[in-house]
């Protein structure tokens, strides 16, 4: 018994909505993922702009910046 085209296209429209949840899912994975890269590189980037505090701080002291 083959299938009738109504029921063919049900079953694809089916499969399609299953790969866009599937998408969506991922979507959402990478949108969290990249939250976190965002929050890590902001972390980092201060910890870099202190350092260069210090350093600054620690040139002055030793007399090799101006002052």
């Amino acid at each position: 018994m083959s299938e009738t085209p109504e029921s063919l296209i049900l079953n694809l429209l089916r499969a399609i909505r299953s790969d866009i949840a599937e998408v969506k899912a991922d979507l959402t994975e990478v949108k969290e993922r990249l939250g976190i890269l965002g929050a890590q590189y902001a972390r980092l980037s201060r910890r870099v702009d202190r350092i260069g505090g210090h350093m600054e701080r620690v040139k002055r002291r030793l007399d090799l910046a101006d002052a």
